[in-house]
């Protein structure tokens, strides 16, 4: 990872406009620190569609390197099952692509390849809160490794990250190594490995059943 200090809204502009995204990312991620206030980072995040950028509760912003051929569908099949899941039970909630970013609790603003909200608390939110990089805690996320990801820092984001901020249920999968973790609200983690098994939406996606072998290309 490379790491530069940017420290105004108009240091990140200028490099916007020279369009230096592609070429920052090319080796890999990116992270600099940034105090520009929260709006203005959404305005930085919205801008950039076509990167996954995120923001610690310490200021860091990390620019994601675009994904590449396997990892584009690995992420596909794990979203789409999400999806299909999803619009089967929709009075249950709502699943969200890897292009939502959620402003967490802490501060920090994340990005998921694949989230849930349970539609208890999506109707709490105002037509106005929807329209915005909105400021809520997904009940379920799932993280697919990338061939860019190191996986100690997934897991790191897993449970300093997504469950430390009320995240119920999280699965953190990894294609490359053929294994796949679970993680709960109450502090119980479970790991399967060879991709032997299937994942399950317990209470919080009732009836999800996700079998790991969909994620085999062959």
């Amino acid at each position: 990872m490379v790491n530069i200090a940017i420290d105004s809204e108009e240091a990140i502009l200028e490099l916007e406009q020279e369009n230096p995204l592609e070429q920052m990312v090319r080796s890999g991620a990116v992270s600099f620190w940034s105090g520009m206030p929260r709006e203005h980072f959404h305005r930085f995040l919205l801008r950039n569609p076509d990167f996954k950028i995120e923001r610690d509760k310490h200021g860091y912003i990390t620019i994601h390197p675009p994904m590449t051929y396997d990892s584009s569908f690995y992420e596909g099949i794990a979203f789409t099952l999400l999806s299909n899941w999803s619009l089967k039970n929709r009075k249950l909630g709502l699943a969200f692509s890897p292009s939502a970013a959620f402003d967490l609790p802490d501060g920090s603003t994340h990005k998921a390849d694949g989230a849930w909200i349970s539609i208890e608390k999506h109707k709490r939110m105002t037509e106005e809160e929807r329209k915005k990089i909105a400021a809520i805690v997904p009940d379920f996320v799932m993280e697919v490794r990338s061939q860019t990801d190191r996986i100690s820092k997934l897991k790191k984001k897993m449970e300093d990250t997504w469950i430390a901020n009320g995240v119920r249920l999280a699965w953190l999968i990894d294609p490359i190594k053929e294994k796949a973790w679970v993680y709960r609200q109450d502090g119980t983690k479970e790991e399967i490995e060879n991709f032997s098994g299937k994942l399950s939406g317990e209470d919080v996606l009732p009836g999800f059943e996700f079998s790991l072998r969909e994620m085999k290309a062959d």
